[in-house]
């Protein structure tokens, strides 16, 4: 049974300039947005400050399901869990399934998890629906589960620490709606959301899509595809060739990361302008350098830190919220120095950590 809760949330403003440094000894407190009714990303929503416990009263064994670790935006999530499993001083295995494909790897690496005595599982799930079973299995045995990042269906689980990539999708289609309002005149978009089936992937695209309308921004193309780099590239030479009018190509942090030398190479740079409708370091390097417009981020560092947070909390009794998320917003060229990268990238030089003990 939870405990009152006394100091984990503290009402607080959410604002750009009050995300914190994610540093490993002082990341908190942070703004975040609580959701009320939790699990139903349309419930309302609270804004607090979140502060993590100062120590695990023992070293809990902490189980960490990613779909992949082929990109940086699943490395700053690697970084955040493997650091607050560090500071907060509990053991911790990270195991990866090698992409949104591989739905059966994923379940049997958390089965071998549970089984090698995992006390708490941490899930970024490649499937909305398929983990359901296991989830169940695992939440009888009074294991907790955390879902993380990417969205579970299941009502079983512990908590969620994640953020609506809804909202990501339509931040990023609200952002390009206002460049193009209705009767400035058609402007052809590309839209690449990533993996069919994955719960953060309908999401965003059903965002994105509501955001544009009624503006002139004509939406001529979805494609999806495993956020690979090869795959990606693939979607957006091939969408080229179909649409060689295009204004924008917009989607997944990665498909903006290939296109940008894509069309370069094709004499396109000045022709068709990239935006993502999430964050990693190629995007922070494109905006840098002017080829990406604009990428909202999700403070993914501290989506991870959070559910190691929640996971030792629900092991030890301690207060915890069901439901929380860092506060979005968008970065671009015009507030790119505000921006604090500890909240959302591994540091330069970070590899990938599978293991903490």
């Amino acid at each position: 049974m939870k405990r009152t809760l006394v100091g984990l949330l503290a009402s607080t403003a959410i604002s750009f300039a009050a995300v914190t440094a994610a540093s490993a000894a002082n990341w908190f407190p942070v703004p975040v947005q609580v959701w009320e009714p939790a699990f139903d990303m349309d419930s309302p929503r609270r804004d607090f400050t979140y502060v993590p416990l100062d120590k695990a009263s023992k070293p809990w064994e902490v189980c960490v399901s990613f779909p992949h670790m082929k990109d940086a935006y699943w490395l700053g999530v690697d970084y955040g869990v493997t650091e607050e499993a560090k500071r907060l001083g509990v053991k911790m295995q990270v195991v990866e399934a090698g992409g949104y494909t591989e739905l059966n790897k994923q379940i049997s690496q958390i089965e071998d998890c549970v089984s090698a005595g995992a006390d708490a599982v941490i899930i970024g799930a490649i499937s909305a629906e398929g983990l359901n079973n296991l989830i169940q299995e695992i939440r009888s045995k009074d294991i907790p589960v955390i879902d993380v990042i990417n969205g579970i269906s299941s009502k079983e689980i512990t908590a969620k620490s994640l953020v609506s990539f809804g909202e990501m999708g339509a931040k990023t289609g609200e952002y390009l709606a206002k460049l193009h309002p209705a009767g400035s005149g058609k402007a052809k978009v590309a839209w690449f959301p990533g993996p069919s089936g994955a719960g953060w992937v309908e999401a965003g695209n059903a965002g994105f899509a509501k955001a544009v309308e009624g503006s002139d921004i004509e939406l001529v193309e979805t494609k999806y595809g495993d956020t690979g780099k090869e795959v990606q590239a693939k979607l957006v030479e091939d969408t080229l060739e179909a649409h060689p009018d295009l204004a924008y190509v917009v989607g997944t942090a990665v498909t903006a990361e290939v296109a940008v030398p894509i069309l370069r190479s094709r004499g396109l740079t000045d022709q068709i302008k990239v935006a993502s409708y999430y964050f990693t370091p190629g995007v922070a390097q494109g905006l840098k350098r002017g080829q990406i417009l604009a990428a909202p981020t999700d403070s993914t560092v501290l989506q991870g830190r959070i559910a190691v947070d929640i996971a030792v909390r629900a092991l030890e009794g301690e207060a915890y919220e069901k439901h929380v998320g860092p506060a979005l917003y968008v970065v671009h060229q015009g507030n790119l120095g505000e921006f604090d990268a500890s909240s959302t990238l591994a540091p330069d030089g970070f590899k990938p950590v599978f293991r903490v003990d």
